[in-house]
């Protein structure tokens, strides 16, 4: 079977390659209201790679479905190569109060704070959400959006450690151990996202990554440039880990378990822990943006809010999700995907994941402070 790149993978790819031909169209019109013809197409935002996809008909079997229940068309644009890239197309008319074409975007915690703060969303009409209550508790109440007023997740993942247990001889369950064995000097990558790296380093210091505070991050970045000083770290990644990783250039990384997930396919023996002193959880969240429309993306999500849909998505892209049930429709529909830790965690794992201060993650100074570290 030929592994299906992850959206992170496909980012990378299309950062080095063709990121102009993923630019957002439609914004110079930012101002234009849908027309009437339009009333019943929803306009959706999303990472490439993101969604269920038959490969034959290269449709999207979820999407096609909503239609056929609904009537309502959808316009899938897969254009968030990354959150800032994807704010500085849409911070201007939101600014401005203006559409920007869009009736869902689906961006990161703590990009989802920024434009819950900044007032730039719609509230859902919970109204046509029923499913919501399928919402996983554990996820239900934010410290950016307590409520849920402003969002819903679309799929979630885990930061911790990918690496090779044949090849580095043990088991690794401490991110000490990637930052002070030098038997892994030189062949340890971190992250170059904020909230995963100085995240995972802040649990293991004891610190408590929902609360962020000036010593506690401090502290993080001391413990990063001890290791990136002595040679332990060879270079700060996207997910351009994962090759490195599956060659061997690579003994261990900080990962994302749904780039690790992909790379079991073909590398099986690759493993993907959650440090003991925990890891990071993270949500990718459906918002409406300002003059969305509100009826037909809260009918979107009621609808990918019914478990046998988003076990669809979730069995195809290989990350997590947010709803409840899914696992009873995956028993009947694939079984050996329930096996698979890294998209169902155990309840011992989850005990252990933490979210990352979505105030901290857009800190201007904290943001300086970590880039000199990732520029280095």
């Amino acid at each position: 079977m030929t592994t299906r790149s992850t959206r992170r993978q496909f980012v990378q790819r299309t950062a080095l390659g063709g990121a102009a031909a993923l630019a957002l169209p439609s914004l110079a019109s930012a101002a234009t209201r849908l027309s009437q013809a339009d009333s019943k197409t929803l306009t959706i935002s999303n990472w490439p790679l993101y969604i269920d996809l038959d490969e034959k008909t290269k449709r999207h079997p979820s999407l096609d479905a909503f239609t056929k229940k609904t009537g309502i068309k959808v316009k899938y644009l897969e254009d968030v190569n990354d959150n800032n890239s994807f704010f500085g197309k849409v911070r201007e008319p939101l600014r401005r109060g203006q559409s920007i074409d869009r009736d869902i975007m689906v961006l990161t915690d703590w990009m989802a704070a920024r434009l819950v703060r900044l007032g730039w969303v719609e509230k859902l009409d919970r109204a046509k959400i029923p499913n919501s209550k399928n919402l996983q508790p554990g996820l239900a109440h934010p410290s950016w959006d307590p409520k849920r007023e402003y969002s819903l997740p679309w799929l979630t993942f885990m930061a911790g450690i990918g690496y090779d247990p044949k090849r580095v001889g043990y088991e690794i369950t401490s991110v000490d151990q990637l930052l002070t064995d030098r038997k892994l000097r030189g062949k340890v990558t971190l992250l170059s996202e904020l909230p995963e790296t100085t995240g995972l380093v802040m649990l293991s210091n004891g610190d408590d990554p929902t609360k962020v505070t000036a010593a506690s991050f401090d502290r993080a970045i001391r413990k990063i440039q001890k290791a990136l000083d002595g040679g332990q770290i060879r270079q700060f990644t996207g997910n351009d880990y994962a090759p490195l990783l599956a060659k061997g250039d690579v003994l261990a990384a900080f990962a994302w378990s749904g780039d690790v997930a992909q790379l079991q396919i073909d590398k099986p023996g690759l493993a993907f822990a959650i440090p003991a002193a925990g890891g990071i959880l993270l949500s990718d969240n459906m918002l409406i943006p300002k003059k969305g429309n509100v009826a037909l993306a809260s009918e979107f999500m009621n609808f990918v809010y019914d478990p046998a849909v988003s076990a669809g998505i979730v069995d195809y892209v290989a990350y997590p999700g947010p709803v409840l049930g899914i696992e009873q429709v995956l028993a009947k529909t694939d079984p050996k995907v329930l096996a698979n830790r890294l998209i169902f965690p155990d309840a011992k794992t989850r005990a252990r994941l933490r979210s990352y201060d979505p105030v901290a993650a857009d800190n201007k100074g904290y943001k300086e402070k970590f880039q000199a570290l990732v520029g280095a």
